[in-house]
């Protein structure tokens, strides 16, 4: 098959080497993106008198048609093509004649590529962040059936404090938040129009580069035409964006993980979310959660990658750049799919609520409260501290919990004790007292609720 850059060479490219630097394989899903701009082009280079509006209206209408082909399946893509651009303009050619040679007029494959790569990554940027929101929302209603549902809260994985189940989980949604803005942002960066950068200085052409990118959606146009066909940054923010994401989704299935596990039993998955073992009849094991977990690691490997990539790429455009692509589209379709698997499975999940509150009443997770009590009673924290952690000590020497402990003995550490300590260290206290901005109390949880709910309305 002819290059459509055929001229300066001579003979055919060795097979290998043919395989070797084609991108069609992956880059063919693209394929509406680069219809879409090629359209818009047509449409300028008209505009600009470049070509004739009759010229323009046959390269229209047989993109048009390329698409609605390859959409309903009637055109299959020939993977023998060098990538989709040269695809495209091959079958826009045999469709429409010589006018077909026509469409690539100022520009390259060069800026043809970068805009391509633009118009996909806003499109599934959009996409994912509808995703986000809806597992935030899957939190929320998680977290409002659960704004009384008392579990330890840890540190170094060693019971902490009592929370309730709600203010863990809108830990979660806040993250997620982060990330939802976080590409929100990235997409301002990615909304830039490198189309009429052409292969790397312009065009002798009197093109309109602005008519073009307000066409397709774009914000603004590359001010430097080196930079336009030789930025690969937004595919780097992208990445780091996705990789944050992941690293959240991996710490929620690490936590779901362990409490689905016997050993804690807070929750219990759904059959449809888990797997069984091959020999073992009782397993019940979360592999969508451990998947999502060791996916991140792809989605980090990804972005180093191409960071590795491009650290010592002189300007302006090299081969090396087409390594961009399959780590993207591995990163977009991880995202998806583990947004997908995630937010159902969470949504479905059963709350052990009774084994949650078991788990708070062992621990001595009042200890902090205790000392508090002592603290506005008069006495310095680490005073108080330094008693609290004496009577811990005690308990767990005479196997009992701080509320096991009589008035008297509680004298023994302090005359400050009185009946009111058993209703300052009583878990349900402990959580209601916590007013403070942020903190576990009921109305603070349900700040938290109003506050994300807010946010995804935006």
């Amino acid at each position: 098959m002819a290059k459509m850059w055929a001229g300066r060479t001579v003979g055919d490219t060795d097979k290998i080497a043919d395989d070797f630097n084609s991108s069609i394989s992956f880059d063919s899903r693209m394929y509406s993106e680069d219809i879409e701009g090629s359209i818009a082009h047509a449409t300028m280079l008209a505009s600009q008198k470049i070509i004739s509006d009759e010229d323009a209206q046959i390269l229209i209408a047989g993109l048009e048609g390329i698409k609605k082909d390859i959409d309903s399946g009637d055109l299959a893509i020939d993977f023998n093509c060098e990538d989709i651009h040269m695809f495209v303009e091959q079958v826009l050619t045999e469709r429409v004649g010589d006018v077909g040679k026509k469409l690539h007029t100022a520009r390259s494959r060069n800026d043809q590529v970068a805009l391509d790569m633009r118009m996909y990554l806003r499109k599934q940027s959009n996409q994912i962040i509808a995703k986000i929101k809806s597992l935030i929302e899957v939190i929320v209603n998680q977290a409002n059936t659960n704004k009384y549902t008392i579990l330890p809260g840890y540190t170094h994985l060693q019971r902490a404090q009592p929370i309730v189940f709600a203010h863990h989980l809108l830990a979660y949604a806040m993250m997620l938040l982060r990330d939802k803005d976080r590409l929100s942002d990235t997409i301002k960066r990615i909304n830039v129009s490198p189309i009429g950068s052409c292969a790397l200085a312009g065009t002798t052409y009197d093109t309109d580069r602005d008519y073009e990118a307000k066409l397709l959606g774009f914000d603004e146009v590359a001010l430097n035409s080196i930079d336009g066909v030789s930025d690969r940054d937004f595919c780097v923010e992208f990445m780091s964006a996705c990789s944050l994401i992941m690293t959240h989704l991996s710490r929620l299935s690490e936590e779901i993980i362990l409490w689905s596990s016997w050993e804690f039993k807070f929750v219990e998955l759904s059959d449809a979310y888990t797997t069984g073992s091959s020999i073992m009849p009782q397993k019940k094991n979360p592999d969508m959660a451990e998947l999502i977990r060791g996916k991140t690691g792809r989605v980090y490997g990804n972005l180093m990658a191409l960071l590795t990539t491009l650290k010592g790429l002189p300007l302006a455009y090299n081969k090396d750049m087409q390594e961009d692509k399959e780590g993207v589209f591995d990163t977009v379709d991880t995202i998806h799919k583990c947004l997908d698997v995630m937010t159902p499975m969470l949504d479905t999940m059963t709350v052990n609520a009774d084994n949650m509150k078991n788990a708070a009443l062992k621990g001595f997770i009042n200890a902090t409260d205790l000392a508090d009590y002592l603290t506005k009673k008069g006495m310095p924290f680490r005073s108080a501290y330094k008693i609290s952690g004496q009577m811990v000590a005690k308990c767990i020497s005479v196997n009992k919990v701080l509320e096991d402990l009589t008035l008297d003995e509680f004298r023994e550490y302090s005359e400050l004790f009185e009946l009111d300590v058993y209703e300052a260290i009583d878990l349900n206290t402990c959580v209601q007292k916590r007013i403070s901005k942020g903190g576990t109390s009921t109305k603070s949880v349900e700040e938290q609720i109003a506050y994300v709910l807010e946010n995804i309305k935006e």
